[in-house]
């Protein structure tokens, strides 16, 4: 997830309090406000003399950066950045494994947006300084709802089969979400199923919005930075990947998990070649969005219904992509 951080310098309270009410997760301010920023809120607070910060104005400056980033440092570029700097910056620390951390300067949620895209991936930290404050409540909402995009499939029910009992995982979330919007689980990091959030009425049982019944307990579950996790390793407070029909992806904070012996359905899938299966619940308010971004609950799926899925490479260490021979 892109953190948002705003720059306060010289400090200005008034707009340290307003950036913290929008959503900002951070504060850079001079040395000698720290401490009443940090009296402020409980969040990252750093100091503005240790972030080195460069104007992009030529290729030493750029070499300048890279040197920076490579010796573990955060790195911030003023407004005035271009996008061609920034994606030689994001290349060298992929090859360079990643050492600092790149930020950029933003006054508007365009160029927001802009600074987390570049390469599909883009930068580290969005920074918002005073002259965009009146902006960064849009900044913070844009950045939360275009946290990235995910390449998803279509894919084909093959067999749908009860099990018997098992342990599942309900992810009861502090978000509201909307009909085709959930989380990716499968028994392999290489196909995830995108399971609703339980987001449909029935004449049995109210709408969670905030909730998705995930799936078993061992199943996989996308995560935020291209990471996995167990499900049944999510525990309040974790950020867990929201992922949306058209493959755009959030975050949701975990406000609680809840564990529960319930009946389960075994689902299987096909796309491109390639078989995916899923643990879920045997219930009605569980679903699987299909194509176009509509709810379908597995009690009335059959073989040969079309999903939303997405199809990956296996190979994962402790939640991390590897790459090895592996068969799941």
């Amino acid at each position: 997830m892109k953190k948002i951080l705003f720059r306060s310098v010289p400090f200005a309270k008034a707009e340290v309090t307003l950036a913290l009410e929008a959503g900002a997760d951070g504060l850079i301010v001079p040395a000698e406000n720290l401490e009443a920023a940090r009296a402020l809120a409980r969040c990252a607070v750093l100091d503005a003399a240790e972030i080195p910060v460069i104007r992009l104005a030529g290729r030493e400056d750029e070499e300048k950066a890279a040197n920076l980033l490579d010796k573990g440092n955060m790195v911030m570029l003023c407004r005035g950045w271009e996008i061609i700097p920034v994606e030689n910056l994001l290349a060298h620390e992929d090859v360079a494994g990643r050492q600092g951390q790149l930020a950029l300067e933003v006054d508007t949620a365009q160029e927001a947006i802009l600074a987390a895209g570049i390469l599909e991936k883009g930068v580290d930290m969005i920074v918002v300084s005073g002259a965009g404050v009146a902006a960064i409540k849009d900044i913070a909402a844009e950045i939360r709802r275009e946290n990235g995009r995910l390449a998803l499939s279509e894919a084909v029910i093959t067999g749908i089969t009860p099990v018997g009992i098992g342990h599942r995982v309900c992810v009861d979330t502090l978000s509201l979400f909307k009909t085709g919007q959930g989380m990716l689980t499968g028994n392999s990091a290489a196909f995830t199923f995108l399971v609703n959030a339980e987001t449909e009425h029935n004449e049995y049982v109210a709408a969670r919005p905030f909730r998705i019944n995930a799936g078993a307990v061992h199943a996989y579950a996308c995560m935020p930075g291209d990471k996995t996790c167990y499900l049944e390793e999510l525990d309040t407070g974790a950020q867990v990947l929201i992922v949306d029909e058209e493959g755009k992806t959030s975050t949701a904070i975990v406000g609680r998990v809840k564990v529960e012996k319930r009946p389960m359905l075994l689902l299987e899938a096909e796309s491109g070649g390639k078989r995916g299966t899923v643990f879920l619940q045997n219930a009605e308010t569980i679903r699987l969005v299909q194509p176009g971004g509509t709810a379908a609950s597995v009690v009335t799926l059959a073989p040969g219904d079309k999903i939303v899925c997405r199809v990956d490479t296996a190979g994962r260490h402790f939640g991390l992509r590897i790459k090895e021979e592996i068969l799941e």
